[in-house]
């Protein structure tokens, strides 16, 4: 009974979500309800940080859309809340797979709550790139924080939780997080895009800095 139960509240949660009239997802929606059902259901776990091979290397392709999966992303949200993030990236909790959920405002204060498999980012043209020069953190790299010039608008293409291609953009502070996402699963730390003098000032921050989350210690 009780099992039944879970499998109907995540069918609910994980409907796939509705569409604009270009073809981008509205995961301005039920925010609240979503995050929580998928939370609720997880296990927060801790966060690997850099060093941790798994952050150095590109994931490997979602195949399996299936009760794994969808457990894997109940985690990975509750993994989120407890570390206070907006976005996570499924090799930040170790696990070696091309998938990162998020629950992040952009710069109008709308919320975006969803998930997005097999991520690949959009080039965009020239006459279309703006750039923001906001700080930037991570989860794996905590308590340092640097200065990163990005687009200020975003377009990411990929599969939702049950395998259907989706569309996702977003402006300001949530386009930042679609990059910063989409580069976790290639392999690539936000440090990684600094200069070397910058990475070394975001390094000793976090090494000076104590985490307010639990981490995976690098042997």
């Amino acid at each position: 009974m009780a099992q039944q139960d879970t499998e109907q509240e995540r069918a609910g949660s994980s409907a796939v979500l509705p569409v604009d009239d270009e073809g981008f997802v509205i995961d301005t929606e039920d925010c609240e309800a979503r995050e929580t059902a998928y939370r609720e259901r997880g296990t927060s776990r801790p966060i690997t940080v850099v060093g941790n091979p798994v952050l150095h290397k590109e994931c490997k392709n979602v195949t399996e859309f299936d009760d794994k999966l969808a457990q894997l992303i109940d985690d990975m949200f509750a993994s989120q809340r407890t570390a206070e993030g907006v976005g996570l990236a499924a090799n930040q909790i170790g696990v070696d797979l091309k998938v990162f959920v998020y629950d992040c405002g952009d710069d109008e204060g709308v919320r975006h709550v969803g998930v997005v498999c097999n991520p690949v980012l959009q080039e965009l043209p020239a006459d279309e790139r703006r750039l923001d020069d906001s700080n930037e953190g991570c989860l794996s790299v905590p308590t340092a924080y640097a200065s990163l010039a990005r687009p200020d608008y975003a377009v990411v293409t990929g599969q939702d939780e049950k395998g259907n291609p989706i569309k996702v953009r977003g402006t300001g502070y949530f386009a930042r997080c679609l990059q910063h996402e989409t580069d976790h699963l290639y392999g690539y730390l936000y440090i990684d895009r600094l200069s070397k003098r910058d990475r070394k000032d975001a390094l000793r921050q976090m090494a000076e800095g104590t985490p307010r989350y639990p981490v995976v210690p690098n042997d």
